[in-house]
């Protein structure tokens, strides 16, 4: 295995490789032939997933300058270091699945990343210099611990693809209504109680996903066109009927039959979908205003 590492990072100085594989490796530490004497300058995009790694060197940026994408997927990273923000051409990083606590500032100096994925780690808080990833475009948090989200990420102007599934999540910072260019937004499997009444005012906002989140009990308008993922949210229908009466209960398991296609899968009770509150007066409302509008 050594000698095939070896002749494979021999081949690519010779040949002024732009791709570089060593994935599946065992590696337990970074490679030193990676990183003598001029390193690999030709090198753009360097793949070592599924290996053992447990920190990335300080010289990195040194010695493989022309880096575009490098995928750590599935290691053991604990931490980065500071020097990460030196990759100046970096676009593309996946530190998916490791063992990450914590984020540098630093990577907020990435002035060209346009995607990064930070999945299944154990990240509490990210840092605010999230928010100077001007380029970013697609930005994975999900399983982590986090509890809140950086109020300066309005500033990922870019921004079209936010996950920040399985979290610790109470609320959506309000500024995230800001990005204009965000196309879908997935917070599912949090502790989300409410959205912003801003959210989905933008026309680029097409998709929004708030499964499982028990507490979440409305929606607000302007999602109501959009495309929407809420199972396992708000009051169930038997605790509607309990709390407000066998006879209002039926009205609004009733009034959810008639809700636009668009929002029909939040009330579907045939589907095992849960009703959200919000939704469901307002299918009542329109119901009573019909009924008293109308003949008699």
């Amino acid at each position: 295995m050594a000698t095939d590492l070896h002749e494979a990072i021999f081949m690519a100085k010779q040949e002024r490789h732009k791709n570089l594989f060593l994935n599946y490796r065992n590696l337990n530490n970074f490679p030193v032939e990676l990183l003598k004497d001029e390193g690999l300058q030709f090198l753009e995009r360097l793949y070592m997933k599924r290996n053992s790694l447990t920190t990335l060197p300080d010289n990195l940026a040194q010695k493989l300058p022309n880096l575009i994408e490098l995928y750590l997927h599935s290691n053991n990273i604990v931490i980065i270091p500071e020097a990460i923000g030196n990759l100046a051409r970096l676009q593309s990083l996946d530190l998916s699945n490791n063992a990450l606590q914590f984020l540098c500032p630093e990577i907020g100096r990435l002035r060209s990343l346009r995607h990064l994925r930070l999945s299944n780690n154990h990240l509490k808080s990210l840092p605010p210099e999230i928010g100077d990833l001007q380029d970013l475009e697609t930005l994975d948090v999900s399983m982590n611990q986090l509890m809140s989200l950086p109020e300066r990420l309005h500033r990922c102007a870019s921004l079209q693809n936010l996950t920040a599934d399985h979290n610790l999540l109470t609320h959506v910072p309000r500024q995230l209504c800001w990005l204009h260019r965000l196309n879908q937004l997935s917070m599912a499997a949090n502790r989300l109680t409410f959205l912003p009444l801003d959210l989905g005012r933008s026309r680029e906002l097409q998709f929004v996903f708030v499964d499982n989140n028990a507490d979440l009990k409305g929606l607000p308008s302007y999602l109501y066109n959009k495309v929407i993922g809420c199972s396992g949210c708000g009051v169930s229908p038997q605790g509607l009927r309990g709390e407000l009466g066998e006879g209002l209960g039926d009205a609004l398991s009733q009034a959810l039959v008639g809700l636009p296609a668009e929002v029909r899968v939040v009330g579907s009770e045939a589907e095992n979908v849960v009703p959200l509150e919000e939704l469901a007066l307002r299918a009542l409302h329109r119901i009573y205003h019909h009924g008293t509008t109308g003949p008699r």
